[in-house]
């Protein structure tokens, strides 16, 4: 499949829709992206005529099912080029899988005074577990902060491990600024695990996890145009031995008797219960999308509106912009004197145009920056420069209301 933005757009059913008359400009893909028909077909498809519960009966429609289940694990793994298909863990998303390490890896391992190194960049997802760890057993979190223009240099995270640094966990690439950090140096450059945050990179660029060199790297299903509730975990077979199961009951396990318990082998020791089905075959619905498209086609239409959405931003000497790396992806945060980010908001909605406001659940982000919350205009594959234009009529729309 070529690239081409018409054609794509006319994939995903909701952007012919109007808002307040106006026709939408989704920008708010950041929180999470919207679904080609591709994906709601295979939902559609999953419920209507071949649902059944997984791994547990013989029947024709539970062999089927657990074959479309089973086969997105391969799909997910081609889409990360990772080493093993069983490193591939199956997770609501990038949440859940923060905190499967954080209690079947980490705390297990981790005593009071052992330490962590965080970024500020962090979402919340990857900050909360860790401070469960601090609060819990007195595990001690080392924080690195951005440069002035947002970017995070890996040897700047590399100085702050020490002898007794555990776990390295850092964003690939942040939710409010777009900041792309080089977590492959950060790997290379010390013996310590690294887990990484992918909810964003995953979406906007090609992922090698054989060549990363990361021990842990979590993706969420509804950032990558996939449902809610969907998501995955790649963990080295070297930390899979090194974990206990996060959660029990049925599928993760052998046998159970009355004295004991016996676990399955990995992945399905760490998959307890009854699965999210259509779920994660909704995202192997669209990660097959993505990979037909092609990740450097999709890298090489964002970097066209990022550098666009940049160069007009910057003419716009009223509006301050949080974060400028050079190497980014298409994620801007802002804010304007004399308007608060809700304000921002609620005028572009009125325009049509959907963007966040808000912390981004990245308040230590927000400290940084002195800031308590921002306006934030995400790009996807389906955007196009003309939105980004439509983004600037509309900021300086606010503009003139609030001089």
């Amino acid at each position: 499949m070529s690239f081409d933005v018409d054609n794509i757009r006319a994939d995903f059913p909701i952007l012919s829709r109007e808002v307040n008359g106006r026709p939408l400009v989704y920008l708010d893909n950041g929180a999470s992206a919207q679904k080609p028909k591709q994906v709601i077909d295979a939902i559609t498809r999953a419920y209507e005529g071949e649902y059944a519960n997984v791994h547990r009966g013989l029947h024709f429609l539970s062999n089927l099912a657990t074959d479309n289940y089973e086969r997105v694990r391969a799909i997910i793994s081609k889409f990360l080029n990772a080493p093993h298909e069983d490193e591939v863990i199956f997770t609501s998303g990038s949440t859940e899988a923060i905190n499967m390490v954080s209690y079947g890896w980490a705390a297990p391992r981790l005593q009071a005074g052992d330490e962590i190194v965080l970024s500020v960049l962090e979402h919340h997802a990857n900050i909360v577990p860790w401070h469960f760890l601090r609060e819990r057993q007195g595990v001690v979190l080392k924080w690195v902060e951005p440069e002035a223009d947002g970017s995070l240099p890996p040897e700047k995270v590399l100085e702050a491990v020490g002898p007794k640094t555990k776990l390295i966990a850092v964003t690939h690439m942040s939710n409010v600024t777009g900041t792309i950090v080089d977590v492959g140096a950060i790997a290379k450059g010390t013996d310590v695990p690294v887990l990484v945050d992918g909810s964003q990179a995953a979406v906007h660029m090609p992922l090698d996890l054989g060549a990363l060199g990361v021990d842990f790297y979590c993706i969420t299903g509804h950032k990558l145009y996939g449902p809610s509730g969907s998501g995955a975990i790649w963990i080295s077979r070297e930390r899979q031995t090194e974990m206990r199961p996060f959660m029990g009951g049925g599928d993760m396990i052998r046998t159970v008797t009355r004295d004991g318990v016996d676990y399955a082998e990995p992945p399905l020791k760490f998959e307890a219960g009854t699965p999210g089905i259509v779920n994660q075959i909704g995202l192997g619905a669209a990660l097959d999308y993505l990979m037909e498209l092609g990740m450097k086609n999709i890298a090489a239409h964002e970097h066209t509106l990022r550098d666009h959405a940049r160069n007009r931003l910057r003419e716009l000497n009223w509006l301050h912009v949080q974060g400028d790396a050079p190497e980014k992806g298409a994620i801007f945060s802002l804010t304007m004197d004399g308007a608060h980010a809700h304000d921002i908001s609620t005028i572009l909605d009125k325009r049509g145009i959907a963007v966040r406001a808000g912390s981004h659940c990245a308040m230590p982000l927000m400290d940084f920056y002195d800031i308590t919350a921002s306006a934030r205009a995400s790009f996807a594959m389906y955007n196009t420069v003309q939105e980004v234009d439509a983004l600037i009529d509309g900021l300086q729309f606010c503009r003139e209301l609030f001089a």
